[in-house]
């Protein structure tokens, strides 16, 4: 099969064997696989990363245990827990100190004809959703992981600060939700993909209010976005921290401190109501498509989904 490979900040094609299910693993042929920001930072050498990237993805399931899945389109989480620890024995798999994480950590990603799965992370995707929209149920689930943690009632004023894929995915999320979502964001074309979901939004180079929300969503992805989010929260309000960025960020703690402000990580989420929320459309995503590539051509799609203004970049089977 062909399969992408990175190492020493290259891309290589490499044709390797199908990979073998173990029990209880699911065998899947790919459909679709989306180009994400933490792809490009394993190509840059965050980790010492070096095998086959790739965790948003939609594949047809060809071989299983369970015979229910066989044929099957769906998407997967990417954490693959022990299943024995305390961690996941409270259902916190995706914190397990002995996960695997699909194309991230010991564990071969999507970037290839084939990939296996546990059949326990799968989940199939309803008839009626694409698989250029189903790639991006992982993003969506990260969006909606917020819900998980915080509650934020109707109604209340969340702002949202990047307009990468990420913040729009964010600021459409806690819409649907039915928050009035204000994104500040640098692209005004990135902007309007938000504005057709009904979110309000303004541009970031102006003035940011000072002290004015209860909840404030970190998603620039930039080292100064978190003093930026901790200065437009109100006192005691909820900084919710979506960006990685993986250099040590000089903060000023003291206005944490003294405004009681409460810091809130935010990483991966539940994969339900992402498919829901794409499924009836509460979520845009054909905007954010700017490519699609063949698997054969990884090396030029990854090139294209480095550039400035880019969103999601697709790889699909030759």
């Amino acid at each position: 099969m062909l399969a992408v490979h990175f190492e020493n900040g290259r891309v290589e094609l490499r044709r390797a064997a199908r990979p073998r299910r173990p029990e209880g693993f699911a065998l899947l042929r790919l459909l679709a696989a989306g180009i994400c920001n933490t792809d490009l930072e394993l190509l840059a050498g965050y980790y010492g990363f070096r095998g086959r990237p790739g965790h948003e993805f939609v594949g047809e399931v060809i071989e299983a245990d369970d015979p229910a899945l066989m044929g099957r389109r769906v998407v997967g989480e990417i954490n693959l827990a022990c299943g024995r620890c305390n961690w996941c024995a409270a259902g916190l798999g995706r914190h397990c100190p002995r996960r695997k994480v699909l194309g991230i950590v010991k564990h071969p990603g999507a970037f290839a004809e084939f990939l296996t799965l546990p059949e326990r992370n799968l989940h199939p995707v309803p008839d009626l959703l694409s698989n250029e929209r189903a790639v991006f149920v992982e993003p969506v689930a990260a969006a909606c992981e917020i819900l998980e943690q915080v509650r934020i009632p109707p109604g209340a004023p969340v702002a949202v600060l990047g307009d990468g894929k990420l913040g729009l995915l964010v600021a459409q999320v806690l819409a649907a939700h039915g928050a009035k979502v204000h994104l500040y964001g640098k692209h005004r074309e990135k902007l309007r993909i938000a504005e057709a979901a009904g979110v309000h939004t303004a541009l970031a180079a102006r003035r940011l209010p000072v002290a004015a929300y209860d909840w404030v969503v970190e998603a620039t992805g930039a080292a100064a976005g978190l003093g930026t989010a901790v200065a437009m929260a109100r006192p005691r309000g909820t900084v919710i921290l979506k960006s990685t960025v993986h250099d040590r960020v000089p903060f000023d703690t003291a206005p944490v401190v003294v405004n009681e402000v409460t810091l809130v990580g935010s990483r991966c989420g539940p994969f339900e109501p992402a498919l829901r929320l794409l499924a009836e459309g509460a979520v845009r995503v054909d905007e954010m498509i700017s490519a699609v590539y063949p698997l054969s051509r990884a090396a030029e799609a990854l090139r294209r989904a480095a550039d400035k203004g880019v969103l999601k970049v697709l790889l699909v089977p030759d």
